[in-house]
């Protein structure tokens, strides 16, 4: 009788320990603390976040890019042609005693030039002298100084701030082209992944069909139309946008076909059937939650995908165009001025950095996620 007692203490003294050390994790801690275990996926998060800051956050410190163009007249107002660009600033402005002559100083070169009106009265000649003030103010291609912190480019722009609104477009752009993919491709994916038979066959074969198709050579044909038409550059974003969800949303939707083929017969699902739901509950609800791992980590690395798409599109000048800024558009002017590739590198480098950063961070969070999200992972 004692020996029992005496084992059941022993139990309960090695039990009471082990209760004590046990800790209750939920998937959600354990994936993220996963997840900042690797040292790259931090340095992606930072990248990300810092370039979010710059983008969104950095244009509320200062001034828009058209306000930092030094191309303005006497009351400090851009002035722009007819076709939008900005045109030399020109001051009216009598100066007696200046005819003629020509000055220099920080603000460019400024020249005196005169229009004499000669008349007479009563046998008398008279001559009345008008003069006007030109101002050009040659501020273009400045190197990097206190006032412009990345210099300036071919048309006056502060470089600094242009990289803040090109950022804000390539992100923006990037991140609602990676919603509509997901978007189509889950719903889609889910509907042959599930139905299977002669609707998974159409699917399937439209998604061969967009997967053969060459990007570039449509959206060429799709440019000339645009330029054609006469549509305006900002909506040209959007239409960018459409592009790129037409073209890589196939890749999602076989994602998920491919895991809701396996993921339907198990037993869960047997169990839904039985219970009568209706089959967009048992897509949307049962099957597509099961998928989210995979979604997200597609969703990370294709926004890298998407960065660099956008970017080599504005470079081509088939995306965004000026006077909007995108950090393709800015490497864009080295394709027809040599001297500003050879000579002035502070006009188009920093904006290859931003795009390298911006890829290399989403890829880094994308594997950091692909890591954590794996049940079968190294703990």
């Amino acid at each position: 009788m004692e020996d029992n007692m005496n084992n059941q203490e022993t139990v309960e003294n090695i039990e009471t320990p082990l209760d004590k050390n046990v800790k209750l994790m939920s998937p959600t801690r354990m994936v993220v603390r996963r997840f900042f275990r690797s040292k790259l996926s931090i340095i992606g998060l930072v990248m990300v976040i810092g370039l979010f800051l710059f983008s969104f956050v950095g244009p509320l410190f200062v001034a828009d890019t058209a306000e930092r163009t030094q191309l303005k007249d006497a009351e400090g107002n851009v002035m722009y042609d007819e076709d939008g660009n900005p045109m030399t600033a020109l001051v009216y402005d009598p100066n007696d005693g200046k005819w003629g002559e020509t000055e220099l100083d920080e603000s460019g070169k400024t020249e005196y030039a005169t229009s004499e009106v000669t008349y007479t009265v009563n046998g008398v000649e008279y001559t009345l002298v008008q003069t006007i003030e030109t101002t050009l103010k040659d501020n273009f291609l400045q190197a990097p100084s206190a006032k412009h912190l990345l210099g300036t480019d071919n048309e006056g722009y502060d470089i600094f701030v242009r990289l803040m609104y090109g950022g804000r477009i390539s992100l923006i752009v990037s991140f609602l082209a990676v919603i509509l993919i997901t978007v189509f491709g889950v719903i889609l994916g889910g509907v042959a992944g599930y139905f299977g038979g002669i609707i998974d066959n159409i699917i399937m074969r439209i998604c061969d069909v967009l997967m053969c198709l060459p990007g570039v050579p449509i959206l060429l044909i799709i440019s000339t139309i645009l330029d054609a038409s006469e549509i305006d550059a900002r909506y040209r974003i959007y239409l960018l946008m459409i592009y790129l969800t037409f073209i890589s949303w196939p890749g999602t939707a076989r994602l998920v076909r491919g895991q809701i083929l396996s993921l339907r017969e198990q037993e869960y699902m047997v169990a839904a059937e039985a219970m009568g739901y209706s089959t967009p509950r048992k897509i949307f609800k049962h099957l597509v939650p099961n998928v989210m791992p995979q979604l997200i980590v597609q969703m990370s690395l294709s926004l890298g995908s998407m960065i660099l798409y956008e970017a080599t599109l504005s470079y081509l000048n088939l995306g965004v165009k000026a006077p909007y800024a995108a950090w393709g558009t800015m490497i864009n002017i080295i394709s027809t001025n040599q001297d500003i590739l050879q000579n002035h590198l502070y006009v188009w480098v920093p904006a290859g950095i931003c795009i390298v950063i911006a890829v290399l961070g989403f890829n880094f969070v994308g594997d950091g996620l692909r890591d954590a999200l794996d049940p079968k992972a190294r703990r």
